[in-house]
């Protein structure tokens, strides 16, 4: 079994700022919803490796501790997308990148407050 999908919060008209973090921050496509699902707003995406976020509208937006992880498959990697999210404007917290004996990660916050982890398997290599 995989995971097919996380869905975060999106607050009404949040859309285009989801698509600033997920498409251009992370990395990922947006896929369009099925069109019963459109009407409702919000927006999916889908990376490469398959793994996809589904923002959904919820007023007000809530979850600061619940979250998706991405997983990257090198260090390089996961040093090189928190370099680019810091330098497009979103913070990166890296206080908890050696908590853990077999990955490393780092956590972020998409614009509407949803937490997001990164993470890299130490033992994938």
């Amino acid at each position: 079994m995989r995971i097919h999908h996380v869905q975060v919060s999106c607050p009404p008209g949040g859309e285009d700022r989801g698509r600033q973090f997920y498409v251009n921050g992370l990395g990922f496509l947006e896929i369009a919803k099925p069109a019963e699902l459109a009407t409702r707003g919000g927006a999916w995406f889908r990376h490469a490796g398959g793994a996809e976020i589904h923002l959904g509208i919820e007023e007000p937006v809530s979850g600061r501790k619940a979250h998706p992880a991405l997983e990257v498959g090198t260090m390089t990697e996961l040093e090189e997308l928190g370099a680019h999210l810091e330098s497009i404007g979103y913070e990166v917290d890296w206080s908890q990148r050696h908590n853990a004996e077999w990955f490393e990660r780092f956590h972020t916050h998409d614009p509407f407050g949803n937490r997001v982890e990164v993470v890299h398997n130490l033992e994938s290599n």
